[in-house]
């Protein structure tokens, strides 16, 4: 089964994009911080993660330096899921590796379904 990973602060969309993922046939699991989210992924090995900015303890760019220090981290598709416009992002996230920059507000859960799909050449 095809594993994500949220890293996600706010419940209410971490919970929603879950439903979402598990009705598609994935297995989810979540973080509700970039601390978290670091611990998380180290441990579930996903096979995409789905990672917002702006969270507390430790940000998403910040998260995503020390998932991209790690082996199995370096190759990770990594789709960044915020509502920070892409010119508002942080300049160190271009050297990240990122798949996609997904505006939350600009897209459905069905057109993010879509856009992980995609990453990991499901059809």
């Amino acid at each position: 089964m095809t594993k994500i990973a949220i890293i996600e602060d706010d419940s209410v969309i971490s919970q929603m994009y879950r439903m979402k993922f598990e009705a598609a046939g994935f297995d989810v699991q979540i973080a509700d911080n970039g601390k978290r989210g670091v611990e998380l992924v180290e441990a579930f090995s996903p096979d995409i993660i789905l990672l917002d900015l702006q969270m507390p303890e430790m940000n998403g760019t910040e998260a995503l330096e020390i998932i991209r220090k790690n082996d199995w981290g370096k190759s990770v598709p990594v789709i960044i899921l915020t509502n920070l416009g892409e010119e508002e992002s942080p300049k160190e996230l271009k050297a990240l590796n990122i798949h996609s920059y997904i505006v939350k507000a600009n897209l459905t859960p069905n057109q993010v379904l879509e856009q992980v799909k995609k990453a990991l050449n499901i059809t």
